[in-house]
C-alpha cells in the first residue's frame, strides 16, 4: 500500500475574517468548504484548496476566537510548502506579497514567508510530474498560481524511533533519513521532513498547525489502521467526517498524523460551481444552523466581487 501524498493541513487561526482574506484573496487559494470542527461545532472549520476541492492542496483552519498565539516546538509542523512552477512564480510572489508589507525570504528556487498569526509558509520550485492543482483568481495568472503541496516539515524529538515508524507503518520512503521521507502513491506524492528543535518548548495556538493528513484510497483505508497498530501505533477507530473518513494517531516525534480518504469529497452536499460560498452542515450536525448562526463570526464570499464570464 501507498499513501497518496498529503491529503491536507489543517492549522489554528484566531481570526477567520483575516485568514480568508489572507489564504482566498492574497495567496489565491478556492475557499471550498464553510463548515465547523465536528469534534467543537461552535468553531469553524475552513477549506482553502485549488479550484475542484482536491486531495493535496487543501489547507484548513478551525478558528479559536481569541486564542493565544502560539508556537511551533518539538513534536509539531513548522512548516507549510507548495509548489511552484517556476522563478518567475517566485518573483511574482515576492512583489505580490512584499506590495501587502509580508516580509519574503529567498533562499535559492523557495520563498520564504509567514501568515499574519506566523504560521511558517513556503513556495518552492521543484521537479515533480504531479498534476498542478491550481485555484481560478482574477489576478493571479495560472502559470504563476501555487499548485498544491509539496510537503511539510516538522521538529522531531524523537528521531530514530520515529525513522522506524514512518518507514514501518505508514510506509514512507527514506529519502534522507533521518531527516526526510517521501509519502508517494500511483498520482501524488509528498514529503515530511524533520528539523531540530528549538530550546524553547511549542506552544499550540493561532498559527500553529494541528495535525497534517496524508491520502488514502477508500478501498485501503482500514488496512493503514490495521498496519498503524501493528507498528506500535494507536490510531482512533475511523470517524465519518461525511466528506472523508479518518483515523488519527501520533508518531514517536509527536507530530499528530491522520489518514484521510480520497472522497467522497466536497460536493457531498453543496455543487462544485458554489463550493464554500454558503455555511455546509454535515447531516448529523443540520439540526445546529440556526443556534450556530449566532455564534459563528460573519465571513464574506471571497468571490462575491469576481465577474464571471
Amino acid at each position: 500500500m501507498r499513501l497518496e501524498g498529503i491529503h491536507h493541513v489543517t492549522c489554528i487561526t484566531a481570526d477567520a475574517p483575516g485568514n480568508v482574506d489572507f489564504y482566498a484573496r492574497l495567496l489565491g487559494l478556492r475557499m471550498v468548504k464553510k463548515t465547523v470542527n465536528q469534534d467543537d461545532p461552535t468553531v469553524y472549520h475552513l477549506f482553502y484548496a485549488d479550484e475542484q476541492g482536491s486531495a493535496g492542496a487543501d489547507i484548513t483552519f478551525f478558528e479559536y476566537p481569541g486564542a493565544r498565539p502560539g508556537r511551533a516546538g518539538a513534536g509539531m509542523v513548522h512548516r507549510v510548502t507548495w509548489r511552484v512552477a517556476s522563478d518567475a512564480a517566485l518573483d511574482f510572489w515576492a512583489e505580490r506579497l512584499g506590495a501587502e508589507g509580508v516580509a519574503t525570504e529567498r533562499v535559492d528556487s523557495r520563498l520564504r514567508f509567514a501568515d499574519p498569526e506566523s504560521l511558517g509558509l513556503e513556495l518552492a520550485v521543484v521537479d515533480a510530474t504531479d498534476e498542478p492543482l491550481v485555484a481560478e483568481h482574477p489576478e493571479i495568472p495560472a502559470e504563476l498560481a501555487l499548485q498544491g503541496f509539496d510537503s511539510v516539515r516538522a521538529y522531531h524529538r524523537a528521531p530514530e524511533a520515529s525513522r522506524a515508524f514512518l518507514e514501518q507503518a505508514v510506509s514512507f520512503d527514506p529519502i534522507d533519513p533521518p531527516a526526510e521521507w517521501e509519502a508517494r502513491g500511483e498520482k501524488r506524492g509528498g514529503l515530511y521532513s524533520y528539523d531540530p528543535a528549538p530550546s524553547e518548548p511549542g506552544i499550540g495556538g493561532a498559527g500553529t498547525v494541528h495535525h497534517v493528513a496524508w491520502a488514502s484510497t477508500i478501498e485501503e483505508h482500514e488496512k493503514w489502521r490495521e498496519q498503524v497498530m501493528r507498528a506500535g501505533g494507536q490510531p482512533t477507530p475511523v470517524i465519518d467526517r461525511f466528506y472523508f473518513k479518518s483515523i488519527y494517531f501520533r508518531e514517536p516525534s509527536g507530530v499528530l498524523f491522520e489518514i484521510a480518504t480520497l472522497g467522497p469529497g466536497f460536493t457531498a452536499d453543496e455543487p462544485w460551481e458554489t463550493l464554500g460560498e454558503g455555511l455546509s452542515l454535515p447531516p448529523n450536525f443540520e439540526h445546529l444552523r440556526d443556534q450556530l448562526a449566532g455564534v459563528l463570526t460573519p465571513l464574506p464570499n471571497p468571490r462575491e466581487s469576481w465577474t464571471r464570464s
